[in-house]
């Protein structure tokens, strides 16, 4: 096996914080800026993970995607894809199922207690024993919130990368559903940077679409999935070019990380994309 590149984006010259970036193709790591074992908070980055380990229940049949979950008229298909109406946090319904894209962590939530319930364990352990575990994720604690309470590595975060270029744990047609456009046409708002006509979502994961400004850069295709989260950290899959890349910083997302990200998500496709 070829040595993986230490290496050093451009694009975080002058970002005053840590910027720990790996980039991936289906086989191995091919690149890290930083320490690739350091632990860092994912954030909201943990909801594709969760969207994972739900899925691999959805496979084993001991959960349907259109079963009734969270408020009332919802599913668990409306819990991942941010359509459940349940707001950012709360319980109370802002929408009715299917009426709007709600970003909401309240909802991922719900999603995990409901997958507990179903596979008789705590989500935690669910998690340790169906994804992390499984995949050598040796350094991901998944103890925290389900929407937002991981901490990981960028190595760790790289190979859940490979794990959804090529899925081990779930059929390729799942995770095909999982990076495909659910409730499309529905507005909604992508936080940090602001309301879309068309707010695309997959199952767990973010879909580029046309959205503009975006944390990926303009060059990436709609169909680009990946996830950001709200302590400067990002996780994307981009399968035309055959590589996930993630970041981590440990800091509030903020302007620096907005300045950044498009560049980077640049650098990182023109020199390790197929």
């Amino acid at each position: 096996m070829d040595p993986v590149e230490s290496t050093t984006f451009t694009a975080t010259d002058g970002f005053p914080h840590t910027a720990l970036v790996g980039v991936t193709d289906p086989e191995r790591t091919l690149a890290v800026q930083g320490d690739p074992e350091a632990v860092l908070p994912l954030a909201s980055v943990t909801k594709p993970l969760t969207a994972w380990g739900a899925l691999v229940a959805v496979e084993r049949g001991l959960v349907d995607l259109d079963e009734p979950a969270g408020p009332a008229g919802a599913t668990v298909l409306n819990l991942l894809d941010h359509t459940s109406g349940l707001p950012m946090e709360g319980e109370e319904p802002q929408k009715a199922p299917g009426e709007r894209r709600i970003y909401s962590n309240a909802g991922f939530d719900a999603l995990a207690a409901h997958i507990a319930d179903a596979v008789g364990m705590d989500f935690a352990d669910w998690m340790l024993r169906e994804v992390t575990l499984p995949l050598g994720m040796e350094r991901t604690d998944v103890t925290g919130r389900p929407s937002a309470g991981a901490t990981a590595s960028i190595e760790d975060l790289l190979i859940f990368g490979r794990e959804v270029l090529r899925p081990t744990l779930i059929p390729a047609a799942l995770r095909d559903l999982a990076l495909t456009v659910s409730h499309p046409g529905l507005r909604g708002i992508v936080p940090g940077y602001g309301s879309y006509a068309d707010n695309q979502w997959g199952l767990g994961f973010e879909l580029k679409g046309v959205k503009s400004p975006h944390w990926l850069s303009d060059s990436f295709r709609p169909e680009t999935a990946g996830h950001f989260g709200a302590l400067g950290s990002f996780l994307f899959v981009d399968r035309s070019r055959d590589i996930a890349a993630a970041f981590l910083s440990g800091v509030p997302f903020g302007e620096e990380h907005k300045r950044i990200w498009p560049a980077l998500t640049d650098e990182i496709a023109e020199r390790y994309g197929r």
